[in-house]
């Protein structure tokens, strides 16, 4: 767990694009596959990085539940957060076409929250967002709604589509006001310092930029420069994974 504390840490220093350029690099998967569309984004974008392993839900709240509450299921996740080797992200599908009312509010993100989750994604709406924003939740929805309906949570740990991806229970996700991506398991050690290198490598052309009478010579040069960094961080990452 000190491990997972301090790769989180690490992750957590960068944004999500330059976690995605890395992510690229290691050439696991087409570059259009992997993070979410933009159906998905930040209720909170001021909040820092949020990262997290899945802990995946589906919910509707378009009619009664044949079973049980509006909180059955609640136990179920909580229950998951701890075969987790890290703080958990909530991830809903919201089955009703269209979304019916809000998937979560104030008690579930402090419920989520007070037993270690690190936030929460839906493709459905959320609401209570100003006392969900003065917790320090992080919430990445397709919308708000006032009301909650009869919501109720169908499934846990399932695969889930949110965001045009298929999210599988456990999977890491790294997301901040830009958007979510998914980060391999099998590469997520080496994403941060990938991330320093290519930051450092980007810093020619921004440096250059901000230099006295740029020319285009110039911008080409430190462009060609910048490129043959990142080339070589690339050919050195997919020879190591």
């Amino acid at each position: 767990m000190a491990d997972t504390a301090k790769l989180f840490a690490a992750l957590a220093k960068y944004d999500t694009p330059t976690v995605c350029n890395v992510v690229e690099l290691f050439d696991l998967h087409p570059r259009s596959s992997g993070y979410m569309d933009d159906s998905i984004r930040a209720c909170f974008p001021e909040m820092p990085p949020m990262v997290g392993y899945a802990v995946t839900s589906t919910f509707r709240s378009f009619a009664p539940p044949r079973g049980g509450d509006v909180y059955a299921g609640l136990k179920e996740q909580i229950e998951a957060f701890g075969e987790l080797p890290g703080p958990a992200v909530v991830v809903y599908q919201d089955l009703d076409e269209p979304t019916a009312a809000a998937t979560f509010g104030e008690v579930m993100c402090t419920t989520y929250q007070t037993f270690g989750a690190a936030g929460l994604i839906t493709s459905g709406a959320g609401r209570d967002l100003d006392q969900v924003r003065d917790i320090g939740f992080p919430a990445f929805t397709n919308g708000t709604i006032c009301a909650h309906g009869y919501c109720h949570t169908l499934a846990v740990n399932v695969p889930v589509t949110v965001g045009g991806i298929c999210v599988y229970p456990g999977d890491l996700l790294h997301g901040d006001c830009n958007g979510v991506t998914t980060i391999p398991e099998e590469i997520a050690s080496e994403v941060p310092d990938a991330c320093e290198e290519l930051m450092a490598a980007e810093s020619i052309i921004m440096n250059y930029l901000k230099e006295p009478n740029p020319t285009v010579a110039g911008f080409v040069e430190a462009r060609e420069a910048c490129g043959n960094k990142i080339a070589k961080l690339g050919a050195r990452l997919r020879d190591d994974s």
